[in-house]
């Protein structure tokens, strides 16, 4: 599938619509993360800011990751459901959890990202571009 994405949370009072394609995908296994996936990694798709389009109320987390940036990761005030991260780094993505996103958008992660926070059970797909820690900026041509 291509742009538009559409998704919505579990319960349906968050929805999304996304009119670019993704600068990047990524499957990552920092500690936060693992956390809010319930041990394994968050799988993202980020996209221009203005791309995204969100409805629906939506709950944040705002910490200090160990890249040292302000991330927030957002959820649906109903249900939970894990709708997007952001981060202060680079606020001109908005990085999206694929779980969100409706059935057949045939997005997936092409690289893995803070794998040295991995537990050693993880299985990280050996095809992958993989980062022990913070991946450099998406290409700035790639906007």
């Amino acid at each position: 599938m291509t742009a538009p994405y559409s998704g919505r949370c579990n319960c349906g009072a968050v929805s999304v619509t996304i009119t670019a394609e993704p600068v990047a995908t990524r499957q990552c296994w920092c500690r936060q993360c693992q956390k809010s996936a319930a041990g394994g990694p968050t799988n993202n798709a980020m996209f221009p800011t203005e791309a995204v389009e969100l409805e629906g109320l939506r709950g944040d987390y705002v910490y200090v990751a160990a890249s040292g940036n302000v991330l927030t990761q957002e959820f649906c005030l109903e249900c939970g459901t894990p709708v997007l991260g952001r981060s202060s780094a680079r606020p001109q993505f908005r990085t999206i959890r694929l779980g969100l996103l409706d059935e057949g958008h045939g997005l997936g992660p092409a690289m893995a990202i803070w794998t040295e926070e991995a537990p050693p059970w993880a299985v990280i797909d050996p095809a992958l571009e993989s980062w022990p820690q913070q991946p450099p900026p998406p290409n700035v041509s790639q906007q």
